[in-house]
């Protein structure tokens, strides 16, 4: 894109971002932690059902993404992270735009996504044992059939003192393994609960769990939305959850030197 073309479109994007907060003047403000817009963020309809507060209307970060935005500038606030090598599965754009110059080396991986590094598949990793210092794969593990295969194979390609983010989306208080993926969740083979991370805690030797109450209110981490409508024709496996605001984790698993 030319520097014409690149001008227009960023005049047009702010343009549509003050519209935004000038029709929602009686909307909760927050702050976004990644590109540090304020002001109230956007409601989304998925087929789940309506989310509140999800989506910052300049960046368009997702409460997910400002969660894990906001752990690994925690993590990593001390390290000399110019010496390590990272790998990115599924690498969202405003994170990867983050991450590749924090990073000696930045390497991005997915097994059908275009522009990635490499084209593979997590259960079967071409790289040696050791090749890596940080995995990141976000919301990667539920689309996995043999996802206990895919997450040792994670620990084989960190070096000692490495480490893996690995978030998933929590859905109900206690896994449920599908027989097939469904096209409704954007073809998850599971719904992970909190249990989840207890595969996590066999592979490797730590895992530290950060939650979205660990930050301030003021970046909006949690997922507001309604969870009792379940089972449903397209999800039947998926269970009723009570309330309507819900903690988001993410797993940083360690390996110890």
């Amino acid at each position: 894109m030319n520097s014409q073309r690149l001008s227009g479109f960023n005049t047009a994007h702010k343009f549509r971002v003050t519209a935004f907060k000038l029709t929602r003047l009686f909307k909760q403000n927050f702050t976004c932690p990644i590109c540090d817009y304020r002001g109230p963020f956007r409601d989304l309809v998925p087929e789940s059902g309506k989310r509140l507060h999800a989506q910052c209307p300049d960046c368009r970060a997702l409460e997910r993404h400002r969660l894990q935005y906001l752990v690994i500038s925690k993590i990593f606030a001390d390290l000399d992270t110019g010496r390590l090598r990272m790998l990115h599965f599924a690498p969202e754009n405003f994170l990867k735009g983050v991450l590749q110059g924090r990073f000696g080396s930045y390497e991005t991986a997915d097994i059908a996504m275009h522009g990635v590094d490499h084209h593979v598949d997590l259960q079967a990793l071409p790289f040696a044992a050791h090749s890596y210092d940080v995995v990141f794969a976000s919301h990667v593990l539920e689309h996995i059939p043999e996802d206990r295969k895919a997450i040792a194979e994670i620990r084989r390609i960190l070096a000692p003192g490495g480490m893996a983010i690995l978030p998933v989306p929590l859905v109900g208080p206690k896994t449920i393994e599908y027989p097939e993926a469904n096209p409704h969740e954007s073809m998850h083979m599971r719904a992970p609960g909190p249990d989840y991370f207890e595969r996590y805690k066999i592979i490797f030797d730590r895992v530290e769990l950060f939650k979205s109450d660990d930050f301030p209110e003021q970046y909006q981490l949690f997922n507001y939305e309604d969870r009792t409508q379940y089972p449903t024709r397209q999800s039947p496996y998926r269970v009723a959850v009570q309330g309507a605001k819900h903690v988001d984790y993410v797993p940083v698993c360690h390996i110890d030197k």
